[in-house]
């Protein structure tokens, strides 16, 4: 089976499980080359539905997990969007797709061989104008806020107050928080727009812990 086919395959399957939400996602999930964004050595694995090894010692999620906080982001044409921890720089693919070209999509990794993996991946995939920062994501992008939506791939021990602060009212923050690989909840938190912030949990999870002055020492 080629890569288009896998793609295709497990849209499908997600789409069954109800793992993705919106017509936006699906158009984004099936757009986006996953192949690109593997460690060559695994790119006959690209499409199974598991995280993979990549370079900083971090993984690149699981297809599940991305349509997961796609569909929980509700992204909008024209929303500026921060990853923390961007990672392969995958998710960061398929919110340009969602957003579109009125939309601004920022990244910013604390590893500097996964950076530039991140990087390499997105220039290969054919994605420009894609905001990227090696830097501490814990303290958010102060010089790109404020954000429609942050998402992250690393689990805090509790939301960073920065996040919070650079979030626009009405905006939402999708992450893991919780110990370091173990009692980790996929947090949603709203800021309404008088202010008030509203949380719920989307499930238990497993990811990295988020490095940085509002992570894990």
């Amino acid at each position: 089976m080629d890569f288009e086919e896998q793609r295709k395959r497990i849209v499908e399957n997600l789409k069954a499980e109800g793992r993705i939400a919106t017509e936006d996602v699906e158009r984004a999930m099936l757009k986006v080359r996953r192949e690109y964004f593997v460690w060559d050595k695994y790119r006959d694995d690209a499409y199974s539905d598991t995280p993979l090894p990549i370079p900083g010692g971090v993984t690149i999620s699981a297809p599940h997990m991305h349509a997961i906080f796609l569909s929980a982001l509700k992204l909008r044409p024209s929303d500026k969007v921060l990853e923390v921890g961007f990672g392969s720089g995958i998710l960061l693919a398929y919110m340009r797709e969602i957003v579109g070209s009125k939309g601004r999509v920022v990244g910013i990794e604390v590893i500097p061989e996964t950076f530039k993996f991140g990087k390499k991946n997105l220039v290969r995939a054919g994605y420009k104008g894609i905001k990227l920062i090696l830097g501490d994501g814990s303290l958010g992008a102060p010089e790109e806020a404020p954000f429609d939506k942050i998402v992250s791939g690393a689990s805090a021990p509790e939301i960073p107050s920065p996040w919070i602060e650079q979030l626009k009212p009405g905006g939402v923050i999708i992450t893991p928080v919780g110990s370091t690989f173990s009692n980790q909840e996929l947090v949603y938190l709203e800021k309404t727009r008088q202010g008030k912030l509203i949380k719920k949990n989307l499930g238990g999870v497993v990811f990295v812990p988020l490095k940085g002055r509002h992570g894990f020492k």
